[in-house]
């Protein structure tokens, strides 16, 4: 009696399942990267080794799609904007392949900074690429805008930099993966590249929200006049555009250019009532 009372406790133990209560407690917002699904929030009652397990298998049996469930332990950080992750089950692995906008993307979220929620934006700018422009994209990461911009557009020249040595890796695959031509991508402080690249674009992006504004001086020496300059930065809903205008005033009467302000979109939701924008301007 005590042998059979033993096999159906361990029957218990290894059959069981999360409860109503904790399934509804499962986070509805996530990101998923390629074949990754990862969790910014993740209730404190469902972290564990065990219940974190049951959640993983809970998804990938959902989604078949799906072969590493991880979570965020901490939110970006560092010099390179990066995140922690924990594997919450699946492959054990943090590199995937990411798809959109008719290209390949190889990375690892935990070693380079990117987020999927920004294809909409990254579509916006190809779409205003004419044929035969020369591009700069500061703080290109992985490769994301260097290679949509050369897979959907007729830019004579796209050149990327990049500091982060694990982000500049992953962008050379990817432009192998993507057999692209017309990319050149350097690795190095953005200050100290482009003082060795003697050229001048006709339209520069500068997808770095944080702080991107103390390096317009540097991107304003680089514009071809009637270029265009793309400012991502993060704002409060009742300073967008004043304040960003305000930046770009200044920038620009320190350089002594002028220039016109096109438009700003929010792209982006960085917290309650801020957001992520970019500010496209022309400068003259």
């Amino acid at each position: 009696m005590a042998k059979c009372k033993i096999k159906l406790f361990l029957s218990w133990i290894f059959n069981k399942k999360l409860s109503k209560k904790e399934i509804a407690l499962i986070p509805r917002s996530y990101d998923v990267l390629g074949d990754l699904l990862i969790f910014s929030d993740f209730p404190d009652r469902l972290i564990g080794n065990k219940k974190e397990k049951l959640v993983a298998e809970r998804i990938m049996d959902k989604k078949k799609n799906v072969k590493v469930v991880l979570r965020k332990t901490g939110n970006y950080s560092g010099v390179f904007r990066t995140p922690q992750l924990k594997i919450l089950g699946g492959e054990n692995r943090k590199e995937t392949t990411y798809r959109e906008n008719g290209i390949r993307l190889m990375l690892n979220p935990e070693a380079v900074y990117f987020s999927p929620r920004t294809s909409t934006e990254r579509k916006r700018i190809f779409q205003q690429v004419k044929d035969g422009e020369d591009i700069l994209v500061m703080f290109s990461g992985a490769g994301p805008l260097p290679v949509v911009l050369s897979k959907n557009t007729k830019a004579k020249e796209i050149y990327g930099i990049e500091i982060n040595p694990e982000g500049h890796r992953y962008a050379l695959k990817s432009v192998e993966m993507n057999k692209i031509k017309n990319v050149k991508l350097f690795c190095g402080d953005v200050n100290k590249v482009l003082l060795k690249i003697n050229k001048k674009f006709d339209r520069i992006l500068m997808p770095l929200p944080k702080d991107a504004h103390t390096f317009l001086g540097l991107a304003l020496s680089k514009i071809k006049k009637n270029g265009i300059i793309h400012l991502y930065d993060f704002e409060e809903e009742k300073n967008i555009p004043s304040a960003v205008d305000k930046k770009i005033s200044n920038a620009c009467k320190k350089a002594g250019k002028k220039y016109k302000l096109l438009d700003v979109v929010k792209c982006g939701q960085y917290g309650p009532h801020k957001h992520r924008t970019c500010a496209d301007f022309k400068v003259y």
